[in-house]
Formats: structure tokens, C-alpha cells, sequence
């Protein structure tokens, strides 16, 4: 019997589906690992700079922002800068609009009207 439930559809579904879906997964779990590591990394990396500009290395420690703190920072000052195009002079004109006359808008030559 599961030999017929393998044998359904084209030789090969089975295993594209199970390599897709295995490329996949891996490709999540890559993904995983380098955000688990992220922050390690960039940590390493200002305390090189601190070390070169001769402060002690325990100020690091005091730089770790949590997430929602960084997502309201980033949120506000995106806001921020985009704000900057928004000012309009609240002047509104309005001006009357004169179509000319258009045998594509008759309504006597509508869809109903049969050619004689």
C-alpha cells in the first residue's frame, strides 16, 4: 500500500518536495545562527574600538539596548524624516474642468443599441 501511495503522480514529486523542503530548512536555521550571533559579533567589534581609543572595555556592557527600546527608536525617527515632505501651503484652488465633447461618452451609442 505504500508502495501505491509513493507511486502516485511523477517519480520524482517526492523528491523534489523533500530536497525543497530541506533547502528551506536549512536556509531558516542558517538564518537562525548568524541573528543568534549578530550581536556577539558587533559587541566584539566596539570593544576593538574602545580598546583603540583607550576606554575601558566595561562600558560595552551598559550599550545593550533591548529590542522594543531599538524598534521605538527606529520607529520615531523614521517618522521623523519622513515628516519633512509632508508641509503643504493648505491653500486648496479648485478649478472647473470643461470636457469637450466625446462621441466615446455619447450614451446614445451604449452597448444596448444594435447596428441596423
Amino acid at each position: 500500500m505504500l508502495m501505491n501511495i509513493l507511486s502516485i503522480g511523477s517519480q520524482g514529486g517526492w523528491t523534489v518536495a523533500i530536497v525543497g523542503y530541506s533547502i528551506v530548512f536549512l536556509a531558516l536555521v542558517c538564518l537562525v545562527i548568524v541573528f543568534m550571533n549578530l550581536p556577539k559579533l558587533l559587541q566584539l567589534n566596539l570593544r576593538k574600538k574602545l580598546v583603540k581609543e583607550g576606554k575601558p572595555c566595561a562600558e560595552v556592557e551598559d550599550l545593550n539596548i533591548e529590542g522594543n527600546v531599538n524598534a521605538a527608536i527606529a520607529m520615531a525617527l523614521h517618522m521623523h524624516f519622513n515628516q519633512l515632505h509632508d508641509e503643504e501651503s493648505n491653500i486648496i484652488t479648485i478649478k472647473k474642468v470643461t470636457k469637450n465633447y466625446s462621441p466615446w461618452s455619447s450614451k446614445i451609442y451604449g452597448v444596448m443599441n444594435q447596428p441596423r
